[in-house]
């Protein structure tokens, strides 16, 4: 009689194992991704970007101190970003051809001000030394 109780234990034990693997394993199918965006060409593009943001010096660390910069890294950035455009001339849906557009636009204009220093507004004198 005793096996007879082990055996009934045993099945229990299998049948509610099996209960829990299916339970879980519908939970990890329903669980929506970790908060990663979706990958596509606009995330790269804004990877890309962010990476030259940072090596101008426009973006502030984690300890909220600004990260120096360092125009050898933006430059390498912008460079990708440029070898993305050329890759993908005719290619590209019209609102990714505008997001490359702009952000190259953008960058360039902040990595010339970042070398050459601020530009004058117009009209106004150069300083006199």
């Amino acid at each position: 009689m005793a096996d007879e109780n082990k055996l009934q234990i045993d099945d229990d034990w299998k049948s509610e194992a099996a209960a829990e693997k299916e339970r879980l394993t519908k939970s990890v199918e329903e669980k929506p991704p970790r908060g990663l965006p979706e990958a596509d060409f606009s995330g790269l593009i804004n990877m890309l970007a962010m990476q030259a943001m940072v090596g101008l010096g426009g973006v502030a660390g984690p300890d909220g101190r600004q990260i120096p910069p360092n125009p050898d890294i933006a430059k390498h950035h912008i460079d990708l970003l440029d070898v993305l455009e050329t890759k993908t001339k005719g290619n590209l849906e019209p609102q990714e051809k505008q997001l490359l557009d702009t952000a190259l636009h953008q960058l360039r204009l902040a990595y010339v001000e970042a070398v050459r220093g601020p530009a004058m507004a117009p009209g106004s004198e150069s300083p006199q030394a």
